[in-house]
């Protein structure tokens, strides 16, 4: 065990664990965020997606030690229920989501691309968005949702 500091959401934390264990577990079991979530646990499904450094990140597969430093942004670091951030009203709005499981992946890796290109094309939205796995079949709503977010017309 051992101490490592984390900035996560603007925070500066400190929690006592193995530096090898995975970011997700840090952030929900110690930290008790909800955002991230456990899907694949080998960076497939992008469930667990986080921002760290401006870039989306498969916490699943992310040594806790990797974050120390390091500015991590959840979801729960976008907005409020008081205050959503653009990229989480445009889901809302476009009606982005069915069962929710893949969502936060979703709005994460839009958010970071958004970031590094704030007017992308239909065909580089798809392109970020190809890792983040998805049952229920909303893709099409995602895509208006990012459009949405970006203030492109959808």
């Amino acid at each position: 065990m051992a101490k490592v500091s984390l900035k996560v959401n603007g925070k500066t934390q400190v929690v006592d664990t193995d530096p090898e264990t995975p970011l997700l577990y840090v952030l929900r079991d110690d930290l008790k965020l909800n955002g991230p979530k456990f899907g694949c646990g080998l960076a497939q499904c992008g469930s667990c997606t986080v921002i760290m450094d401006g870039n989306a990140i498969r916490s699943c597969v992310t040594p806790v030690k990797a974050a120390s430093n390091h500015p991590v942004t959840t979801l729960e670091g976008l907005g409020s229920t008081k205050k959503l951030h653009p990229i989480q009203k445009a889901f809302i709005d476009e009606q982005a989501l069915q069962c929710g499981y893949c969502i936060n992946g979703m709005i994460m890796t839009a958010k970071a691309l958004l970031d590094k290109n704030p007017k992308p094309t239909d065909s580089q939205i798809k392109e970020a968005l190809a890792g983040n796995l998805c049952r229920c079949g909303t893709h099409t709503r995602i895509l208006r949702a990012v459009k949405r977010a970006s203030g492109q017309t959808v």
